[in-house]
């Protein structure tokens, strides 16, 4: 076989080994464990805690999705106002005098401290307040979530009934421009390639991560693992979030939301381009062996398979072709169940090959901007050499 051929069959054997090896990372079915009833007229206190900075474009459409939560027991929302100049703290009393429903606390703690990303400094200002009110959960949510309803009642429910310390939600995000459809499902989907939710959510589990959009906490646990200050410099603060519950002992489960949903618009290839490259590069801890073994895997994986295809069939190459073509279906296939969640057309599927190579210049700018000292940027923000969470 010819050097081509070998590269098209063994990134074959890779999506083979993906399929069926990597935790069935490609299915969507892992939602929000079933509760079992053992909460019935003891509901326990709960306190949300929303770090904001510049959100006012976005709050009208989340905070009374909190404000208005239907829930049996005690709870109250705490918004942070992270240095605002476009009125968010403002906005946010408005509204709540305009919806009523669940107290609300805003709060300004202040230009963040050396060491500091400037969520981890809201939400240690927004848990410090919080937890002098007694609860028993935290519920962690950004800004731009909107919840059902019914979301509160049933996110205390499955870590009650089911004894988890964090539970977690990737919300669905906004799927309405046109790269929004074509890199938004692809990152949720590559996200569960990198930590399948079987394995995080086993009893012994083989990997560990949250979505920090929507995180409810034991506050118990919280104060045990140190949070937020031993996660106080990471960038990709939910994952290092988990970590820290873990290594304290805590249970964690990670699935799709199916009613708590991400309001902030992507319109452009800009906007997207900028939120991934803002911690690319942090998820390999801005080391260089780590984003060259990255880069060739992407190539590996997800172009030689359609160039594969064409080369083969262009050159008469049966072998390659025929791996290539049928690399480049399963790929396309482990794709079809998230296009579905988010309610897209099948004939994107095809195309996952191009969006990953986006991923994949992407990841290369977001380390050529840390070495140039611009760092992960941020609402105004750049921390020039941001430190990951440690693991120990």
């Amino acid at each position: 076989m010819s050097t081509f051929a070998w590269f098209s069959v063994v990134s074959l054997a890779a999506w083979l080994w993906l399929l069926l090896g990597q935790g069935f990372f490609w299915r969507t079915d892992q939602r929000l464990p079933p509760a079992h009833g053992t909460l019935r007229g003891a509901w326990p206190r709960v306190a949300v805690v929303v770090p904001a900075r510049d959100e006012a474009g976005v709050l009208p459409m989340s905070l009374p999705s909190l404000l208005v939560q239907d829930y049996p027991g005690t709870a109250e929302v705490f918004l942070v106002d992270d240095g605002s100049t476009d009125g968010t703290g403002k906005l946010a009393v408005e509204l709540s005098g305009r919806y009523g429903g669940l107290p609300l606390t805003v709060v300004s703690p202040g230009e963040p401290e050396p060491g500091w990303t400037g969520k981890l400094w809201a939400l240690r200002h927004g848990m410090a307040l919080a937890r002098a009110r007694g609860p028993e959960y935290l519920l962690l949510t950004d800004a731009d979530i909107a919840h059902e309803p019914d979301s509160l009642r049933r996110l205390v429910a499955a870590a009650a009934d089911n004894d988890l310390d964090l539970v977690s939600q990737m919300a669905r995000l906004r799927v309405a421009s046109f790269w929004e459809r074509l890199v938004v499902p692809a990152f949720v989907y590559f996200f569960a390639q990198l930590y399948p939710f079987r394995w995080i959510n086993r009893p012994r589990p083989l990997a560990t991560a949250a979505a920090g959009g929507c995180v409810l906490l034991r506050t118990e646990t919280a104060v045990a693992a140190n949070v937020p200050e031993v996660i106080r410099q990471a960038v990709i603060d939910d994952v290092s979030l988990a970590r820290a519950v873990r290594r304290a002992g805590g249970r964690i489960w990670l699935g799709l939301a199916e009613r708590v949903d991400s309001v902030r618009p992507y319109p452009g290839l800009g906007e997207l381009w900028r939120m991934i490259t803002r911690s690319a590069y942090a998820q390999l801890r801005h080391n260089p062996l780590l984003l060259a073994g990255t880069g060739a895997g992407l190539a590996l994986i997800y172009l030689v398979p359609p160039v594969a295809l064409v080369a083969g069939v262009w050159g008469g190459d049966a072998v390659t072709a025929w791996a290539g073509g049928v690399a480049w279906a399963v790929m396309a296939g482990t794709y079809v169940p998230m296009l579905r969640y988010y309610g897209q057309p099948l004939w994107l599927a095809p195309l996952l090959p191009f969006t990953a190579f986006l991923y994949l210049l992407m990841t290369v700018d977001s380390a050529v901007l840390h070495y140039r000292g611009r760092g992960a940027a941020w609402k105004g923000r750049t921390y020039a050499r941001p430190e990951t969470a440690p693991d120990r």
